[in-house]
């Protein structure tokens, strides 16, 4: 039975946790402040810590930092469960070496499904630390996506273009893999007639431009900032090589590029058989996860663009905007959108 350590400053949240997590066949250890924690993890070696991040004594930030210095707790798989949501707090618990986040409210099968997830990416680790001895002591060594994003942070070679600022170009040949440090990137292709359709659509902390790593094979489209963008590139010799020596790194890269696989997949199935309604609803929420930072924030994006990943006509996505604005959905000003009822938008068929 695998243990986990349970660290929540709120009883109430945390006795809740506890009986879910008991009730899922895990065996709960709990501390309702930092200091605490980090005492019950040395002495208990739990499986995986779950803990909060506003807490007495020690925050969640300075519990990880704290568990990284000892070897016992160092490969401990650690989630942070917490209301902050700003994109620079979960970067910094990432940075400090996390190995997911999650915001409240969450869900029982989110909540499951992370812990489920860490716990089997640790035991392949395990294996894989097993197999290389010499390896699990360099302290260099990549360990998780994590931290081969603060790789890219480190040493990468910084780029900056200014919105509608192309990238790379279709036949460009693909020489560098990036890590989107601020900005939002569309990914496009062109039909025989030069229709522009946007097959993918990146946002901060996303990789960009992954194509073979075994061969310099040129792009199949072409990449445009959709606002000011600056980006990390590694040569991608230096990719292949860091996950030629890092497996788990690997395995978590390949459940990236797994998800993105899976979006366009769904994306295909939404252009071919929804309705206008539906695919414009479907879009506005997409951009919506890509680029608002702030919930009140409105979408600063062409029309052409949004008609674009929905695979429908500019004038339909305008009608079917104006209609969303009558009902009461979105908001348009300045040609900027506001959503207004995300619930109601993923309701639309």
């Amino acid at each position: 039975m695998k243990k986990i350590l349970l660290v929540e400053d709120d009883t109430s949240l945390r006795e809740n946790i506890a009986e879910l997590l008991e009730l899922s066949s895990f065996n709960v250890c709990s501390a309702s402040n930092g200091k605490m924690a980090v005492d019950m993890a040395r002495k208990e070696h739990p499986d995986l810590v779950l803990c909060d991040i506003m807490m007495p004594e020690m925050d969640g930030y300075e519990v990880l930092e704290e568990l990284s210095t000892y070897e016992s707790t160092r490969y401990i798989p650690f989630i942070f469960v917490s209301a902050k949501t700003e994109k620079q707090d979960i970067r910094k618990g990432m940075n400090l070496g996390a190995d997911d986040y999650l915001t409240k409210p969450f869900e029982e099968e989110e909540l499951l499904s992370a812990i489920k997830c860490r716990l089997e990416k640790a035991e392949q680790m395990k294996t894989v630390l097993e197999e290389h001895p010499k390896q699990a002591s360099q302290e260099h060594e990549i360990r998780n996506l994590n931290e081969l994003k603060n790789f890219f942070d480190d040493h990468g070679q910084l780029f900056s273009y200014d919105k509608d600022e192309t990238i790379y170009s279709k036949g460009d040949h693909s020489n560098m893999v990036y890590l989107i440090l601020k900005g939002v990137v569309k990914s496009c292709g062109l039909d025989e007639e030069g229709k522009e359709l946007i097959t993918s659509i990146y946002a901060e902390d996303d990789f960009l431009g992954f194509t073979s790593l075994t061969d310099h094979l040129p792009y199949k489209e072409y990449a445009v900032a959709m606002e000011d963008v600056e980006l990390a590139g590694i040569s991608k010799e230096k990719v292949k090589a860091i996950l030629e020596d890092n497996k788990s790194v690997s395995l978590e890269l390949m459940d990236v590029i797994a998800g993105d696989l899976e979006n366009i997949k769904k994306q295909l199935l939404q252009m071919a058989y929804s309705s206008v309604r539906k695919k414009t609803a479907q879009t506005l929420l997409m951009y919506c996860k890509a680029m608002n930072r702030d919930k009140q924030a409105a979408l600063k994006i062409a029309r052409s663009d949004l008609a674009g990943v929905a695979g429908i006509a500019t004038e339909s996505l305008i009608r079917t905007l104006s209609d969303f604005k009558h009902e009461g959905l979105i908001a348009i000003e300045n040609r900027n959108i506001l959503v207004l009822d995300r619930e109601a938008l993923e309701q639309v068929h």
